[in-house]
């Protein structure tokens, strides 16, 4: 991703400190946020400072090497790196792609011979993690792009761009490659309340890639799909079950279901690491359950020019916050992954051996 002509991937880490995109302040701000250890780290993911399946695996593989940099000499050690570990595991529930890279870096310190030793292994796995899902990303990117026309309308749900990745991102990375190889495309962008991650992020990475787009009201894109205004959706996913089952943002079935029933192709594009071959089905997939202040509260730049947070709702009322939903994988026309595309029920081509 380019800013100001610079390119910057979505989390990183120098030294002891990871590095981040500061999430909050975009569209209106640009801004790098430092943590300097593994609890400011998952405070971060836990507050959506970064977010996005991709980029939230990346900053938990970072967290763990702070735990393990942090981590005493002594005997005291190993009981660190697992309550660390414990602690990066209650950020964000849903997404597959935290655990994933949790237990690969935690692998990796559990079987050095060292303290030493444990904190150079968790550095360098780290690091492959983030390289890996830059690289799956533009992966994506180039094997989805192939399944967008020239002049194609494409209606996306949530955030799943360079934002949601170390880079390239995962539903947007096919429309960035279409575009770059000359089609003509127009994204509608879901605004996707209650936080607003398309009309504030995938909006904002557009206008930077200069596609040309719209956002819509999360209500208005069955209205799009009936009039005939919509080719394909494409969405990303924080967890994907073994039979097909995709757990996304939510609002995300609602598109699936109406996608469906008008006959518009409904693609999801995700990491061979997003898959979670031990929930049989989207049932068995933990639903983030967030503060009601999203729903109730918005927060945005007044004409003013200052960041300001407005409530909605009347004082007494309560709201509900589920994050995600489950699509049902008879609604996924095809999953888009590094390796390949595939029916839902293809996945199992890619199961690991020991299943």
């Amino acid at each position: 991703m380019k800013v100001g002509g610079v390119h910057y991937r979505t989390v990183w880490m120098e030294g002891p400190a990871v590095r981040m995109i500061n999430q909050h302040l975009i569209p209106h701000r640009f801004e790098i946020i430092d943590l300097p250890t593994h609890r400011d780290t998952a405070e971060a993911i836990r507050t959506m400072i970064v977010r996005g399946a991709g980029a939230i695996g990346a900053a938990a593989g970072y967290g763990m090497a702070q735990v393990a940099l942090e981590a005493p000499d002594d005997e005291r050690f190993s009981q660190y790196v697992a309550q660390g570990a414990e602690t990066l595991r209650q950020t964000r529930p849903t997404a597959q792609d935290l655990f994933y890279a949790i237990d690969r870096v935690l692998g990796g310190i559990v079987a050095a011979s060292s303290p030493v030793a444990a904190r150079e292994e968790a550095v360098a796995i780290a690091g492959r993690l983030a390289d890996e899902n830059a690289a799956a990303g533009e992966a994506i990117g180039r094997l989805g792009a192939d399944l967008l026309a020239d002049g194609a309308r494409v209606l996306t749900h949530c955030n799943a761009g360079w934002l949601a990745f170390v880079d390239w991102g995962s539903a947007l990375a096919p429309i960035y490659m279409a575009a770059r190889q000359g089609k003509r495309l127009f994204v509608y962008a879901d605004e996707t309340r209650p936080r607003c991650q398309g009309a504030r992020l995938t909006a904002w990475e557009l206008c930077g890639e200069g596609i040309p787009h719209a956002i819509i009201a999360d209500n208005a894109a069955g209205h799009l799909m009936r009039r005939g205004q919509v080719d394909a959706v494409i969405v990303g996913s924080d967890r994907i079950a073994a039979n097909g089952d995709v757990a996304n943002k939510i609002g995300t079935y609602e598109k699936a279901v109406v996608a469906h029933e008008n006959g518009v192709p409904f693609y999801v594009a995700a990491p061979e690491s997003t898959i979670d071959w031990e929930s049989p089905d989207g049932d068995a997939i933990p639903i983030e359950e967030r503060s009601e202040d999203e729903v109730l509260y918005v927060e945005g730049l007044s004409d003013a020019g200052e960041l300001c947070r407005v409530r909605l709702g009347p004082a007494e009322t309560r709201a509900l916050n589920p994050a995600f939903d489950v699509t049902p994988a008879r609604y996924v026309t095809a999953i888009i992954t590094q390796r390949g595309i595939a029916a839902p029920s293809e996945l199992s081509r890619w199961a690991p051996p020991s299943r």
